[in-house]
């Protein structure tokens, strides 16, 4: 005897069999299967119920909560990014002193690159007493002001190491907090991966380092002419 499976059944009850077909799958009904009953009643069933769902649609509230119950994966960025050209436009360090000052010191780093038509202002924070540091910066489209730039991934890596990794929001702003060390590189994707841009941190030392080590050599300079005299 000939048994058909689920799927056979699931077109039988939709109406979609051929004719050729629909008389045979009967006549094995009505030859006594019940395996094959089961099945039929089942898919029939399963039928009637689809159909009443689909007349009355479910609750946007309804749909929202089950979209949440399964978290939304990211399509992975392509393998090869293609590599834009940075040009940087300021930098805090090469900033000249005052008139009258005759040295100066920083704590902070700030520094602006333009990348094709994109924009990134970064700013390095370190921790008092700290070997820890904050980057903080803004993405912009410096061709179209308005083009939102959110949602943007920004690695900081050392090498093929991710040392700390984000999302810039609805400004285009990011932060991320890490431990200080040589041969830092942020590194921002356009275009889902498409493209990408790399630029260099600094290594700053802690103001509390930088202030500690100024006094020394205030004192060093202040000895050292106590000695002349």
């Amino acid at each position: 005897m000939k048994h058909y499976g689920i799927a056979q059944w699931v077109d039988f009850a939709r109406g979609l069999v051929p004719e050729s077909d629909v008389a045979a799958m009967r006549s094995h009904l009505s030859d006594g299967c019940s395996d094959c009953r089961d099945l039929a009643e089942f898919c029939d069933g399963l039928g009637s119920v689809c159909q009443q769902m689909d007349s009355s649609p479910a609750p946007e509230w309804a749909v929202r909560n089950a979209k949440s119950i399964f978290p939304v994966q990211a399509q992975p960025a392509p393998k090869r990014s293609f590599r834009i050209p940075v040009q940087l436009i300021y930098d805090s360090q090469f900033v000249p002193a005052p008139i009258g000052l005759r040295s100066t010191w920083q704590v902070g780093w700030q520094a602006l690159y333009r990348a094709g038509d994109c924009s990134l202002d970064v700013r390095i924070e370190p921790e008092l007493a700290s070997t820890r540091a904050a980057v903080i910066g803004q993405i912009s489209n410096h061709t179209l002001p308005t083009d939102k730039m959110e949602n943007i991934p920004v690695f900081l890596k050392s090498g093929k190491l991710v040392v700390a990794e984000t999302r810039s929001n609805q400004f285009g702003e990011f932060q991320m907090e890490y431990e200080q060390q040589g041969k830092l590189q942020l590194c921002v994707y356009l275009e889902e991966g498409a493209k990408c841009f790399q630029v260099p941190l600094k290594k700053l030392a802690s103001d509390r380092q930088v202030a500690t080590e100024g006094l020394g050599l205030s004192f060093n300079q202040t000895k050292l002419r106590m000695e002349k005299q």
